[in-house]
């Protein structure tokens, strides 16, 4: 497959490593904004006036919105312009986080985060689309998702260290004013990097829009059952009755794109096994070493006292780790196979979580959570990189924004619903407990979210058997072209 951006001729190298690197830190920076207000909620709670019950929606109001808006983000990459909807995402998260720094009260700060995600659902498929249309499939793509990989799973670390240290010394609103200038730089940027879109009213393709609210409706709704599930209780009328609709509207959704001459989500996609299997293993990845860095700020904070200064510094070894796996994942899966790389990462990472979960004690100390904490993170990273190299793979050009929405889904739906589920086992008995019984009670419940992670883990790795095995290239087979990407890093 030619190197081609949207199907134009291939950029120069220069311009290729240009490329990458904004779409690095345009992956950084959706990825630091998903953790970052994890160690700023005890003082946005303070700051603002949230309730233990609203608080979350800090978290989920972003997530319900990225989960779904997706579908109708990945297709308009495709339709409209991978460079258009590019900058388009990054100017809705510009102005969004200038308006959540400004927020005075939590109804305009949940608004705020819902447009974030809002410009999420639309910059995270066309940055891993533009991704993977820049560069050919096979070692040449695999170092550049390595390097956009490492971006995004350090991303979600860094994102607590920031928050920590932004919160610890300017206060909570310097989370979401700092965003402003780093997401309006890179959509300045955007035009003089990244090539033109081409025209594409010849193709002939019109958007499906019964389609596009459709999904967008029946996402939405579903993202928001799965996610206040846990806290209405699964029986409540709300959640029964929002279940329902978001059934029938996406039951609808199918149908209209089984019938229609352009769908918004082409159902012949899924008949691709590694893209399938890819969303699955991105869904399970999300909801289990996705929710690790709400349950490191709670272990730190809440068990063991830290400040949100020291709570970000805490973050610093599972950053490192987490970007060393990140960069060795495209070398690894261009020697090994994607299947190959992913279980042997998986199983790492169970270990390193094992490692950890034995580790938690309020008692304990950070230095005992080092081994376990390190192990955990590389395959973390490593598993990140890898379950994108897979899911793309063998995706015609012209659906990889769709196909980039689809994986996404199944990523920002994974760490919602996982993130709700496992607070819902961690905060289990801890009912009007204070004092010294609500830190020994919050230690257990970090061990059992933990040890609900290790069983989703072994899941992941029985999903990930299903990927179809891929040839291992060897580095003397390699294409003399390794300066392409790797000059980025």
């Amino acid at each position: 497959m030619p190197s081609a951006v949207a199907g134009a001729q291939a950029p120069p190298r220069r311009r290729l490593g240009l490329i990458l690197a904004l779409l690095a830190f345009a992956q950084c920076i959706y990825a630091i904004d998903y953790s970052i207000v994890f160690v700023a909620l005890p003082e946005i709670r303070a700051g603002i006036g949230f309730s233990a019950q609203t608080l979350q929606w800090v978290v989920s109001a972003y997530a319900v919105a990225f989960g779904g808006f997706l579908l109708l983000g990945g297709r308009a990459a495709d339709l409209f312009g991978r460079r258009r909807m590019f900058t388009f995402g990054l100017f809705l998260y510009a102005v969004s986080s200038l308006a959540g720094g400004l927020a005075g009260d939590p109804t305009t700060l949940i608004i705020a985060r819902a447009v974030q995600g809002i410009g999420g659902a639309f910059l995270a498929p066309a940055t891993l689309s533009l991704v993977t249309t820049t560069f050919a499939e096979g070692p040449e793509r695999n170092r550049a998702l390595a390097i956009w990989g490492g971006a995004g799973g350090s991303g979600m670390i860094l994102g607590s260290l920031l928050g920590g240290v932004l919160t610890g010394s300017f206060g909570w609103a310097s989370i979401f004013f700092a965003n402003v200038p780093l997401a309006g730089g890179a959509m300045l940027l955007a035009f003089a990097i990244i090539p033109k879109d081409t025209d594409r009213a010849a193709s002939g393709r019109k958007f499906d829009l019964p389609g596009a609210l459709t999904a967008t409706v029946g996402s939405t709704l579903l993202v928001f059952a799965l996610v206040q599930g846990p806290v209405s209780g699964w029986t409540s009328p709300t959640i029964l009755i929002t279940a329902a609709i978001a059934v029938a509207v996406l039951a609808v959704f199918f149908t209209i794109e089984g019938r229609g001459r352009d769908p918004l989500l082409p159902l012949r996609l899924f008949r691709n096994r590694n893209l399938s299997t890819g969303t699955v293993v991105t869904f399970i990845f999300m909801g289990t070493f996705g929710a690790l860095p709400y349950f490191f700020t709670v272990y730190f904070q809440t068990v063991h006292g830290y400040s949100a200064t020291m709570s970000g510094i805490a973050f610093l070894l599972p950053c490192v780790g987490v970007l060393i796996g990140n960069l060795s994942g495209g070398k690894l899966v261009t020697r090994f196979g994607v299947r190959a790389t992913l279980i042997g990462a998986l199983l790492m990472g169970l270990v390193g979580t094992v490692a950890f979960t034995f580790s938690v004690s309020p008692s304990g100390s950070y230095w005992e959570l080092v081994p376990g904490v390190l192990i955990l993170s590389l395959g973390q990273g490593t598993v990140f990189t890898a379950m994108y190299a897979a899911a793309t793979t063998g995706v015609a050009a012209e659906d990889q924004g769709i196909a980039s929405g689809v994986a996404s889904t199944g990523q920002q739906v994974g760490a919602a619903v996982g993130l709700a589920l496992l607070v819902a086992v961690a905060n289990s008995g801890n009912e009007g407990l204070t004092g010294e019984a609500l830190r020994v009670a919050t230690s257990d419940g970090v061990r059992s979210a933990m040890w609900a992670t290790v069983v989703g883990i072994v899941l992941i790795v029985l999903v990930a058997l299903n990927f179809r095995r891929t040839p291992a290239v060897t580095l003397a087979e390699e294409p003399e072209r390794q300066g392409d990407v790797t000059t980025v890093a």
